[in-house]
């Protein structure tokens, strides 16, 4: 996929986040808000040449790991989202997979991270060589 396609993608994700948190399915919330993440991390990491196939990164933990890499360590992106990947990731982990339901207040995080994280990963241009 494209940067574009995948800007568009985690844009839909963000949108559908805030409907799901609207509607009460806070576990659906976040787990749109760490795929609207997710694939603005992709997005960057192409925009930035950082990676040139994203069928390199297998794993979500592979694709965080890069990200953190090549775009959190040069300083390309705050630590701060770097951190907020993570922990939304958590959040999604939780929800799908362990069974113990996300309570509103973290769904709401959940879903201002992926709005800033998205907006901000539009701006993320590589580092002048």
């Amino acid at each position: 996929m494209k940067p574009e396609e995948l800007f568009h993608k985690a844009s839909v994700a963000v949108a559908s986040s805030e409907l799901l948190l609207k509607s009460g399915d806070f576990d659906g919330a976040c787990n749109r808000a760490y795929y609207a993440m997710f694939d603005a991390a992709r997005a960057v990491l192409l925009v930035t040449g950082a990676v040139g196939d994203l069928s390199t990164i297998k794993t979500h933990n592979g694709l965080i790991s890069a990200f953190s890499l090549h775009l959190v360590k040069p300083g390309l992106v705050s630590i701060e989202l770097g951190k907020a990947i993570n922990k939304v990731e958590d959040l999604r982990l939780l929800a799908d997979y362990k069974g113990e339901e996300v309570e509103i207040d973290k769904a709401q995080w959940a879903l201002k991270q992926a709005q800033e994280f998205v907006e901000a990963m539009r701006w993320v241009r590589p580092l002048a060589t």
